[in-house]
């Protein structure tokens, strides 16, 4: 009985920590896909007369909003918008990119250093479509 209560102590714990890692990671790639999906339509549907910056700041709180309902915070530096060829133009696609570094559970801070951390990126095209009025201009 002492020996299978230390052996499941040895192998459940390891496995307990990885199972966190893993639920750690698959949250932050959720999020991401979520935020990268909601900024491209944020950024699409803005309405006429407002701006292509005032686009980006509703493509951003699309996506912070987004990784906040997965319990993760989100900084400018990591959310990318491009266009091609020109932002809100008809025949035109925005793509959003993200990319986030997720720490890996219950390290502490003590041991020094950065924290290990899993690289977890998203990327999304959104066409604006052939037949619509040009927006961003104002």
């Amino acid at each position: 009985m002492v020996e299978f209560s230390w052996l499941a102590l040895l192998l459940l714990v390891p496995l307990v920590y990885v199972m966190l890692g893993v639920f750690d990671v698959q949250r932050a790639s959720y999020g991401a896909t979520a935020a990268t999906r909601a900024a491209g339509r944020a950024f699409i549907i803005v309405p006429a007369g407002l701006s292509e910056d005032d686009a980006r700041a509703r493509a951003f709180e699309a996506a912070r909003l987004a990784m906040k309902d997965q319990g993760m915070d989100l900084s400018s530096e990591q959310l990318k918008i491009t266009c091609s060829p020109a932002c809100l133009e008809p025949g035109s696609t925005v793509t959003v990119e993200l990319d986030a570094e997720v720490p890996l559970p219950l390290i502490p801070d003590a041991l020094g250093g950065e924290r290990p951390a899993i690289h977890v990126s998203a990327s999304h095209t959104e066409p604006y479509g052939d037949y619509r009025e040009a927006k961003g201009t104002g």
